[in-house]
């Protein structure tokens, strides 16, 4: 820290100006970010209106001396190519997928490949089968009498009825009466 009052007043001045020139260059990022966001959106019609907004804000930074004015030219320069590339056709804009949704694809074309393999697989079971069938007509009559047989499972459920529930019915509770002794009167004798 130093001692002398000017130095003092020198280190407060410069944490100050130091604040506004940190608050002015976040403005000029913060603006290119949105163009390129715009952009990335594929929304020109928002980058157009954007543009102005951008220049305007990178030429305050530089009338602030706050960034250098071949560096401003270099921002503007950068912004202005990359609109004009994605209005010629000259860049194309895909749209970045995230982790979470590129493993979500990844699970489902993993689901539909296994439901594929199990109908493929059942298909030829089934026409095996028929294969089967049509070459041996008794395997036809053992396959009817097993579809007309009723399972174990059937079986129960037609044999033993469900259990009925035995519900309580509340009983009146009876009433203890107390019959009570006629007192004893006691003799006293004097």
């Amino acid at each position: 820290m130093p001692n002398i009052k000017s130095a003092k007043k020198r280190v407060d001045v410069i944490e100050s100006k130091n604040l506004q020139n940190r608050m002015i260059r976040s403005q000029v990022s913060t603006a290119i970010k949105k163009i390129n966001a715009a952009i990335e959106a594929n929304d020109m019609a928002l980058a157009d209106k954007l543009l102005p907004e951008v220049i305007a804000t990178i030429d305050k930074a530089v009338a602030k001396s706050v960034i250098h004015k071949n560096c401003a030219a270099h921002k503007k320069s950068t912004v202005q190519t990359r609109i004009n590339d994605v209005k010629s056709g000259k860049l194309v804009i895909t749209k970045k997928l995230d982790n979470k949704t590129i493993a979500a694809q990844k699970a489902k074309a993993a689901k539909e490949a296994r439901e594929a393999v199990r109908a493929e697989a059942k298909a030829k079971a089934d026409a095996k089968a028929a294969e089967k069938a049509a070459l041996d007509p008794k395997a036809k009559k053992k396959t009817a009498k097993k579809e007309d047989k009723p399972t174990k499972a059937e079986k129960v459920k037609t044999e033993k009825p469900a259990k009925e529930t035995k519900t309580k019915t509340a009983k009146p509770k009876e009433e203890k009466v107390e019959t009570e002794a006629p007192p004893v009167e006691e003799s006293v004798s004097e």
